[in-house]
């Protein structure tokens, strides 16, 4: 009788684990695959904010690979029949397609267009840096809509904090006056 305890043991004991796998490939498609991301249309080679079905990739995680199924793009609804290819830039490097790491990525090593300081480290409290843009305004990252991102990035130049502060107030005092 022992031999029959301890085969249902073991099988608690391998079902626990396979839950627990399960449970961690899920969490961890969740974190990947939630929100807006930002990809490169293949069809126009514009940037694209899209959003997947989340609660399928999720799912689908569990057994292993997730499978990825677009439920949103900013080119929709002109471009909605798509074969919706833009997803393995997605599978093959989802941190990459988040606005956060894409800017971190693109400040790294660059220096404020105004004064020079060096923007070794983007800081995602309230005073992140800013971009100038080629007609010489300033806006924060968080004004330009997620599809427009990349775009802007192409044509952009970065700002440190306190020089968009400066810009801003300057702007505010002349419009004031006038």
């Amino acid at each position: 009788m022992p031999t029959v305890e301890m085969l249902i043991a073991v099988g608690i004991a391998v079902l626990v684990i396979a839950l627990g796998i399960a449970a961690k490939r899920m969490t961890l498609a969740w974190l990947r695959f939630r929100g807006r991301l930002i990809v490169v249309c293949p069809a126009d080679e514009h940037g694209a904010s899209v959003s997947l079905n989340t609660a399928r990739a999720v799912l689908t995680a569990a057994g292993g690979n997730p499978d990825l199924l677009l439920s949103g793009c900013s080119h929709w609804p002109e471009r909605a029949g798509c074969g919706q290819s833009c997803l393995s830039q997605i599978s093959a490097t989802p941190q990459n397609c988040r606005a956060h790491n894409i800017l971190s990525n693109w400040y790294e090593g660059k220096f404020c267009a105004r004064c020079g300081v060096a923007l070794s480290q983007f800081y995602w409290g309230g005073m992140h840096p800013a971009l100038l843009q080629s007609d010489g305004r300033t806006k924060r990252w968080g004004e330009i809509p997620p599809e427009h991102l990349l775009a802007t990035l192409k044509a952009s130049r970065p700002i440190c904090f306190h020089c968009y502060l400066h810009d801003q107030t300057n702007r505010i005092a002349v419009t004031s006056v006038t």
